[in-house]
């Protein structure tokens, strides 16, 4: 592939995965299945990843997709809420440690590895063993209040 059909090929995507992270995260509707849109990150990462002078800033490889919802209180996150990256493969799992041995090296890893499973990402904040704060994600910033929502979950 050449540079001008990477460069195509880049902005359909970030519209396809815009329009899919839109419909999901604000109109609560999923256009298409999650291993779709992973699909359609994963293919996007690859190009960025092949072509790094065409990443941008509004890339959705950039960013922590989901703003938050009307409806619920919004909570700043003391410390930025990032995402987990996907592995499709063991080559990018290698990868991977090799970006983690280079940012800490000498110094020995364990990891432990699960296939990805949909669900919600809270900050949960404990004082003394009690549950005072349940936040979504978000953007990454700014969550929303889940709390009683969290409250329900016997095993949190």
């Amino acid at each position: 592939m050449i540079k001008t059909q990477a460069q195509e090929r880049i902005d359909k995507l970030r519209v396809l995965i815009a329009d899919y992270r839109y419909h999901y995260h604000v109109l609560d509707e999923s256009t298409m299945s999650e291993a779709a849109a992973d699909s359609l990150k994963h293919e996007l990462s690859q190009l960025e990843e092949r072509y790094p002078d065409l990443i941008t800033a509004d890339s959705p490889t950039q960013q922590v997709a989901g703003a938050p919802l009307p409806g619920f209180t919004q909570i700043r996150h003391t410390q930025r809420m990032l995402s987990l990256n996907d592995v499709f493969s063991r080559d990018e799992v290698a990868a991977w440690i090799k970006r983690v041995d280079k940012l800490a090296p000498g110094r020995s890893h364990e990891f432990f590895m699960d296939i990805k499973m949909d669900g919600l990402a809270c900050a949960l904040v404990y004082q003394d063993g009690q549950l005072m704060q349940a936040v979504t994600r978000g953007d990454g910033f700014v969550g929303e209040d889940v709390t009683s929502n969290v409250r329900t979950i016997d095993s949190v």
